[in-house]
């Protein structure tokens, strides 16, 4: 009877020995929900700041894709990350806002952030919070690096009637915000002022086909320089078979484009997940509303094509130069002296900043001559079509 005794104490050492031995799986700290997944530029720029965040922190993050913004999914989701353990939860997409928001309401011990949407200053929920950044200001600069191009392939002289083109996915403020900006900063590369714009939107986030038959439209219709909010190769593919310049957005397309890339904006999400997964891991609450900038390195610019036969020497001194400006208060993107409605240079812009069913505009943008973006809350609120910009069906 001893034996059995003495044997099974022995066993019962061994399976705790083994036990012991056994590192326990490490609980997620952190979540994303991504509206698609890697093959989208957009979705991936979000992924890569998101794991790299999760690297310099040290801990665990779990990645959802291809979650719809238009159903439930985005609540499914989001409560599936707050059971797996995770403490914050993030979206890529406008969509998942409200679905966000009342996952949150839910699970009030857990941090949701929805990325680029505009309800959290309204919704009174101290754990849902909204983040986006100015990238107005990046693609501002994009704008000049294209001016210059453009300024280059007709030796200082643009011939008449100049036109460059855009592929545009929804006609929502952030679209137009990003259009208009990247619009102004070509126009204020001297030499392009009269240059105008031709705009398609394809009425989607990601779809190849359709933004690469956009570029292919607004190329044979005389545009000689495309960029684009649009989160496929499309557009950079099509211009690249045919030869024209290219801006383009979330990333450098450069191996793939190599004669047309000249440069992109993006957002960098690094710095605001790593705040706000710091911030739980601190036992702190963080931001309603955030909004990245230039300064704090939440808004880039790719490195530019080293082709000097497309893109100019001096092209990196003159977006220099424009940053210097942005940063110091001395440059407005919206300057409302450099751009106009109707033959008119606006004095007054009521915008719709306060999210309602209705999208009833209640506040003045303007306001020491010019508009401020991305200032009364992160998402961009900029609506309307400036003069030199047409909107083709």
């Amino acid at each position: 009877m001893k034996k059995i005794i003495a044997m099974l104490l022995a066993l019962v050492m061994v399976f705790a020995l083994c036990a012991c031995g056994q590192k326990k799986e490490e609980a997620p700290v952190a979540g994303l929900i991504c509206l698609h997944d890697e093959n989208s530029g957009y979705d991936a720029n979000f992924i890569n700041g998101f794991n790299a965040a999760c690297e310099a922190l040290g801990v665990k993050g779990v990645i959802k894709t291809n979650i719809d913004d238009t159903n439930s999914e985005g609540k499914d989701a989001a409560c599936e990350l707050a059971d797996a353990g995770c403490k914050v939860v993030f979206s890529d997409s406008y969509g998942h806002g409200s679905y966000l928001l009342e996952a949150a309401r839910e699970y009030p011990n857990v941090q949701f952030t929805s990325c680029t949407a505009d309800n959290a200053l309204t919704a009174g929920v101290d754990n849902f919070h909204n983040a986006f950044a100015s990238i107005y200001e990046g693609r501002y600069l994009a704008g000049i690096a294209a001016g210059k191009v453009l300024l280059q392939k007709y030796n200082g002289q643009l011939p008449e009637g100049c036109k460059v083109g855009y592929v545009a996915a929804m006609p929502y403020a952030e679209v137009m915000s990003g259009y208009t900006s990247w619009f102004l900063g070509l126009r204020s590369v001297e030499g392009c002022e009269n240059v105008t714009m031709d705009v398609i939107y394809t009425n989607s986030w990601l779809n190849e086909t359709l933004e690469k038959e956009a570029a292919e439209k607004l190329i044979a219709g005389g545009c000689v320089l495309i960029s684009q909010h649009a989160d496929s190769m499309g557009a950079p593919n099509a211009c690249e078979l045919a030869g024209v310049p290219n801006v383009s957005y979330n990333g450098s397309t450069y191996n793939a484009c190599k004669t047309t890339y000249i440069v992109s904006s993006r957002i960098d999400w690094q710095p605001y997940f790593e705040y706000a997964i710091k911030a739980v891991l601190d036992g702190k609450n963080y931001d309603t509303d955030w909004c990245g900038t230039l300064k704090d390195g939440s808004v880039k610019l790719t490195e530019l094509n080293p082709d000097t036969s497309l893109v100019p020497a001096d092209t990196q001194e003159a977006i220099d130069k424009a940053k210097a400006a942005l940063l110091d208060g001395s440059l407005h993107v919206f300057d409302v002296s450099t751009f106009q409605f109707n033959g008119e240079n606006p004095t007054s812009m009521i915008s719709d900043v306060i999210p309602d069913a209705a999208f009833t505009p209640e506040t003045e943008a303007v306001a020491d001559g010019y508009f401020h973006e991305s200032e009364f809350r992160s998402a961009p609120y900029f609506y309307g079509v400036i003069d030199g910009i047409n909107i083709l069906s």
